[in-house]
C-alpha cells in the first residue's frame, strides 16, 4: 500500500474501501465546486457508489496501472491526488488533484503535487508527468506553473464534462528538469 510522508501535517495514502464514508462526504460537502471540473462527481452520488469509485481505483493499483491517493491534512482526508494513465513503456504518468475548498490556500495541494511528481520521477523511474487543467480553471493551473512544469500548450475539446468540451492547457515536466 501507497504512503509517503509531504511533511509533519501531510501524508498522501493510498485510498482504501476503508476511507469510503469520508471520501464521500468529501465529494458531498464541495459537490458544487468539484462537479464543475471533474466530470466523475455525478456518480459518486452515494457512500455505496463510493465505494465502487475506491474499489475500482484499488483494481488499478493491482494491475499497476494506477494510484489513487487520498491527501491527509492533519490525519483528516481533505482531498485526492491521482497518478493516472501510467505508460510504462513510454515512461509517462499524468497527475490529477482535487483538495476540500475549506483548506485551500494553504499550500497542500503544491506540496503534495511537488511531492508526488518528484516520486515519480525518482521512484516509478518515469521520465515525464504531465498535468492537464481546464484553461479557466485558474487555481489548478497555478499548481504547474508554481512547480516550475512547462505549460506546452492546449489540448483543444480534451475533457467533455456535463455535455460541453473544455480545452486543457498541457503541462509537462521531465526527469531532467529535476
Amino acid at each position: 500500500m501507497f504512503k509517503y510522508k509531504v511533511d509533519k501535517a501531510i501524508t498522501l495514502k493510498q485510498l482504501q474501501l476503508s476511507h469510503t464514508n469520508e471520501f464521500y462526504y468529501l465529494i458531498e460537502n464541495n459537490r458544487s465546486l468539484f462537479r464543475e471540473w471533474l466530470p466523475w462527481i455525478d456518480y459518486a452520488t452515494s457512500i455505496q457508489r463510493s465505494y465502487e469509485i475506491i474499489q475500482g481505483w484499488l483494481h488499478l493499483a493491482a494491475e499497476n496501472t494506477g494510484l489513487n491517493a487520498g491527501i491527509f491534512y492533519q490525519k483528516k482526508l481533505v482531498g485526492s491526488l491521482s497518478l493516472h494513465a501510467f505508460d510504462w513503456t513510454n515512461k509517462n504518468v499524468s497527475i490529477g488533484y482535487f483538495l476540500d475548498e475549506q483548506f485551500q490556500g494553504n499550500g497542500i495541494v503544491i506540496k503534495s503535487v511537488n511531492s508526488i511528481t518528484k516520486y515519480a520521477l525518482t521512484n516509478l523511474n518515469m521520465h515525464r508527468v504531465e498535468i492537464r487543467c481546464a484553461v479557466n480553471n485558474k487555481k489548478s493551473c497555478a499548481i504547474p506553473e508554481k512547480l516550475g512544469f512547462t505549460k506546452e500548450g492546449i489540448i483543444r475539446d480534451g475533457e467533455l464534462i456535463h455535455g460541453k468540451f473544455h480545452d486543457l492547457y498541457l503541462y509537462s515536466m521531465l526527469s531532467n528538469n529535476l
